[in-house]
């Protein structure tokens, strides 16, 4: 009885490893037991292959099967553990009569069409490759028909066994092989090599896959930037593992310093907390592979140039460890704590700022750890001086050599950091803020300041000083000094005074030597009284002799002012202007100072011939026209005309100087100074008594203007004209969705502009462009009525601009139907906010409505047109109100009669299906439609030419400015009723030439009901005189109320 009990059959063995609980050592020594006691192993083999058949169908991962597969893939790996301990060549034999016949089923079988069986074949051959040691070996014709068939399975379209290839071809990979067939595998063909994994990293479209690649490859030269690429996955459990893998895997020193700020500069920006999180453990990883010392960290990611990224990864370091250890480990401070100025290097600058800034972030908790890193302003600002007073000038010579230019940037660099910790510095005790502010003064004033110091050390002094009129008088004397600097020249003497000089000098030569012959007399006749007086003039003479000498012969050095007009000069005095410009309140005005400063020098530089002169002219010429409507009046004319003569960097400051312009002002800046010479007085005298004419041409002149302006920014937004200028169209798109966001600009025209720009194949690596538009369309559309309804005037111009667009145009390549999509997306009622969906604008007719009854009559304009089917599957989007019902199947019933594709009259009976399921639609709308009688009538006529004439009138009328945002308002409530594509004029130009349209127009309206008349374009003083259509409709329905009542009242009597 033991012994049959020691005996495990094969079913038993596999029925017991199911359990959750099943010790698997025990059985696999007891089927081994069982199998070294079994003469026949081929019969053994048949029957162990069967019972594992019943695991490898299911492909579920149940607990049971899971135990099974486990199970097998250590009994098969056991016998080459006891082969390794034994060294025996019988057992080897075993192993290898039993690990080849597994192995030949499950690649037999790898091909098999049950994606179930294909699954478990690459997990068990993954788990038999995992169990086996460290230094395994199998047979090379094994090895190649495993790694044949998992190449192979690479390419299965299921997921999951695509990932279990993955884990079974990680223990076959050698990346230290150049030839390994695993990281160089060849497909189709192709000359060039690609890596197998590579391109799993790359292409495949599971996240759960690229995962397991992440988790098994091997790094290398050739995976290692496939490794990084991952960082940018767009699942953020790749990104997080990708990361894990470079922080565990990659050393610090294989990466080069572009891969390094590109990993920081990602993951550190990463929009999930858990990427993030991950990237304190790569930080980790790196310090410790620097010793622990940041500042070899720091000179690995080359803080010259990407201090940004070294700001983050610092503050990431600081976030993770206690502040006193950093204090404590901190940089080298003298007893001034200061770091002496021959140490200084852009590492350790950048990581005492950096410090500095965090400890003060850290409000009380840092304050005290703050007074240990910083000495006192006044301290501070004696040393910021020692250190810029020594800044090299170089000549055209040094700038030439690289070395010299070098270690220039590197000075400035360290000084642009210096001159930052001055944010994180107690400036609230009066004598220490005056010196430093005396101490920089005397900075900016220095020749030797550069320039890249300028910006930076005028925004400290404006950030030290409140007052607007102090800032003003500082830097206008700054700029004096530095414009105009006190310099001593030698002053030429005039020749009659030099002839003066020579004659006195004579005559007193001549006293001295008659005064040295009276001395000698008086000594010879013994006159010692006499001599004595004599001496002592002759000693004055020669007092008087010496100082004419000397005189003459010094030169007279006279103090004077000198005025600069080079281009670093101007350039300084225009960035300190530019700086004082920015803070200035918008209320101050332009004063006598900054007034002197414009003429000066900020429109003399705008003539300038360097560039850079020219450019910060600009901008500060277009800071001072927000400071006052009539000089922006003034000197628009001047900024047009560099826009569209300058370069391109100086362009784009012109262009952001008119968008700030018309986001502060509106149009009026564009519109023309009326009143300001004698001919508009005179035209103002001639017409006291004909006001509407004087009306009628200044609204002309404006149309005028605003048509000129609209020209020259559509200009801008054309891509294909402005293809070398992306950033010029970019800053263009940008502005425009700024104006109409905010309500100064209203334009299906340019709105219709921007949606093509959007979707242009040229602007697709413009990130910035398509990213600004991609957020400005839905907030913009969603945020009124209104602006909805400017979308609606653009859905047909858009999608006929791209019908009509040829061959060799970039728009022939845009999916028209998904830019319809998106036009009856924005255009939703149900996406409006919830105080626009509350509004009375919102209880009328939907803008969807509008929009059906405009695409209804663009088919019928040509049912044979080539976007028919565009338009009938954007109706089938539309959400539709019941009060436009009717009038929809009046157009419904005439586009079947007309429309001949199969395809668009299923899309048409569809709607006229779901239109008819409404259960309210008769009644309601048959009582409004008697009792509103036909004066409503006589406006539906117009109905089908107003629609249809849509595209000529918005271009005429629909593109206006809205200074003020309350007039958008009122407006867009004057006109709830209409559809806005057009005013009183565009009507009239439509009925003259619509004839084309009217036979349709009498045939389909006259079936129409009364409420279809809120369709009807209505002009402002229309619409501003008659009441709406639902207020009569209420009083009508409180009419019939009240007759009711007195009725029931008569019959009760």
């Amino acid at each position: 009885m033991g012994a049959k009990k020691r005996l495990l059959q094969i079913k038993e063995a596999f029925q017991m490893a199911q359990k959750p609980h099943q010790n698997h050592a025990k059985l696999v020594v007891g089927l081994k037991t069982t199998y070294d006691q079994l003469e026949d192993k081929g019969d053994f083999h048949e029957k162990f292959i069967h019972f594992l058949k019943y695991a490898m169908i299911i492909y579920r991962r149940e607990p049971a099967v899971e135990q099974v597969i486990n199970f097998v893939a250590k009994f098969v790996t056991s016998f080459y553990e006891m082969e390794k301990m034994d060294g025996s060549e019988e057992e080897e034999e075993e192993e290898d009569l039993l690990l080849n016949y597994v192995f030949n089923f499950l690649l037999e079988s790898h091909n098999a069409n049950s994606h179930a069986v294909r699954f478990r074949t690459c997990q068990l051959i993954n788990k038999i490759l995992g169990n086996m040691p460290e230094n395994a070996q199998i047979d090379d014709d094994l090895f190649d028909k495993i790694n044949e068939a998992m190449l192979i399975r690479l390419k299965d379209k299921f997921s999951n066994v695509r990932i279990q290839a993955v884990l079974a071809l990680s223990r076959l990979q050698d990346p230290k092989d150049e030839n390994c067939p695993v990281v160089n595998n060849s497909y189709e063909n192709i000359i060039m090599t690609i890596s197998v994994y590579n391109t799993l990293l790359e292409n495949d479209s599971n996240s759960e896959v690229r995962r397991a690649v992440l988790s098994c490859i091997a790094p290398s030269a050739r995976t290692l930037p496939k490794i990084v690429g991952r960082t940018m996955d767009v699942k953020e459990a790749v990104r997080k593992l990708a990361y894990e893998v470079l922080a565990e895997k990659v050393p610090v020193r294989v990466l080069s310093i572009a891969q390094r700020v590109k990993l920081l500069q990602q993951g550190l920006n990463d929009r999930c907390d858990s990427v993030k999180e991950v990237m304190k453990k790569l930080l980790q990883a790196w310090l410790q592979s620097a010793e622990g010392n940041v500042l070899e960290l720091l000179h690995r990611l080359d803080v010259e140039n990407c201090p940004e990224v070294a700001i983050q990864a610092l503050n990431t370091i600081f976030s993770s460890s206690p502040l006193h250890d950093f204090v404590q480990n901190c940089i080298n401070l003298d007893s001034r704590k200061l770091i002496p100025l021959e140490d200084l290097t852009p590492e350790k600058v950048l990581y005492w700022r950096c410090l500095c800034e965090y400890l003060k972030s850290k409000g009380e908790e840092g304050e005290d750890l703050l007074e240990q890193m910083l000495p006192e302003p006044a301290i501070y600002a004696d040393y910021l001086l020692s250190y810029l007073q020594n800044m090299p000038v170089l000549s055209e010579e040094q700038r030439e050599d690289f070395t010299c230019f070098e270690n220039l940037m590197t000075k400035e660099f360290i000084g642009q950091q210096l001159i930052l910790i001055i944010d994180c510095m107690d400036t609230m005790e009066e004598g220490g803020r005056r010196h430093l502010l005396v101490t920089l003064q005397k900075i900016l004033i220095l020749p030797a300041t550069p320039t890249a110091l300028i910006s930076l050390l005028a925004e400290k002094i404006l950030s030290i000083i409140k007052d607007d009129d102090r800032r003003v008088q500082i830097i206008a004397e700054i700029i004096s000094e530095v414009r105009e600097p006190m310099i001593t020249v030698d002053q030429p003497v005039d020749a009659a005074e030099i002839r003066k000089r020579e004659l006195k000098l004579a005559e007193i030569k001549v006293k001295l030597f008659e005064a040295k012959e009276a001395l000698e007399q008086c000594i010879a006749l013994q006159d010692f009284n006499r001599a004595s007086v004599l001496k002592e003039q002759i000693t004055e003479l020669e007092h008087t002799k010496n100082d004419l000498i000397k005189a003459a012969e010094e030169p007279e050095i006279k103090e004077t002012r000198v005025e600069k007009n080079d281009p670093e000069t101007l350039l300084n005095c225009l960035i300190m202007c530019y700086e004082l410009l920015k803070v200035m309140s918008l209320s101050k005005g332009i004063g006598p100072t900054i007034n002197e400063l414009t003429e000066s020098l900020i429109l003399p530089g705008i003539t300038n011939v360097h560039p850079p002169v020219r450019n910060m002219a600009v901008l500060c010429l277009g800071c001072c026209a927000l400071q006052s409507k009539e000089f922006a009046q003034k000197h628009l004319a001047l900024l047009l005309q560099v826009l569209q003569i300058d370069n391109i960097k100086v362009k784009l400051s012109a262009l952001k100087a008119i968008f700030d312009q018309l986001m502060l002002f509106g149009i009026e800046p564009f519109k023309g100074r009326r009143g300001n010479d004698s001919q508009s007085e005179d035209a103002h005298i001639r017409t006291e008594n004909c006001e509407e004419e004087s009306e009628k041409i200044e609204e002309e002149e404006d149309k005028a203007t605003i048509h000129n302006l609209l020209q020259l920014l559509s200009g801008f937004l054309d891509s294909e004209f402005f293809l070398q200028f992306s950033e010029l169209r970019t800053e263009a798109a940008e502005g425009v969705a700024k104006l109409m966001f905010f309500g100064r600009l209203i334009s299906a025209k340019l709105l219709s502009h921007l949606i093509l720009l959007w979707y242009n194949p040229v602007t697709e690596d413009d990130t910035r462009l398509r990213h600004c538009l991609g957020v400005f369309f839905p907030l913009f559309a969603y945020a009124n009525r209104f602006n909805q309804e400017c979308f609606e005037a653009a859905y047909l111009p858009t999608l006929q601009t791209l019908l009509n667009a040829p061959v060799t145009s970039p728009l022939s390549e845009i999916d028209i139907s998904n830019v319809s999509e998106l036009l009856v997306d924005l255009t939703r009622p149900s996406g409006l906010k919830p105080q626009s969906k509350k509004s009375q604008d919102y209880q009328d007719l939907t803008v969807h409505d509008s929009l059906a009854v405009k695409i209804c009559n663009e088919i019928l304009m040509d049912p044979t047109a080539p976007g028919v089917r565009i338009y009938a599957k954007a109706l089938n989007s539309l959400e539709l109100s019941s009060s436009s019902t009717e009038n929809l199947l009046v157009l419904l019933n005439e586009i079947l009669e007309k429309v001949k594709d199969k395809l668009c009259q299923r899309a048409i009976e569809k709607i006229k299906m779901n239109l008819t399921k409404d259960p309210n639609v008769g009644k309601d709308r048959a009582e409004r439609t008697e009792e509103t009688g036909r004066s409503a009538r006589t406006q539906e006529t117009d109905i089908t030419v107003s629609e249809n004439t849509i595209h000529s009138e918005e271009e005429s009328n629909k593109d206006a400015f809205h200074t003020p945002v309350k007039e958008v308002k009122s407006k867009a409530t004057a006109k709830l009723k209409s559809t806005r594509t057009k005013a009183g004029k565009g009507q009239q130009k439509a009925a003259a030439d619509g004839r084309s349209a009217r036979r349709r127009k009498t045939s389909t309206t006259v079936k129409s009901s009364s409420d279809s008349g809120d369709d009807v374009p209505e002009s402002v003083p229309m619409s501003s005189s008659r009441p709406s259509r639902r207020a009569k409709t209420l009083a009508l329905e409180k009419t019939r109320m009240n007759l009711s009542r007195l009725l029931s009242r008569e019959s009760d009597q």
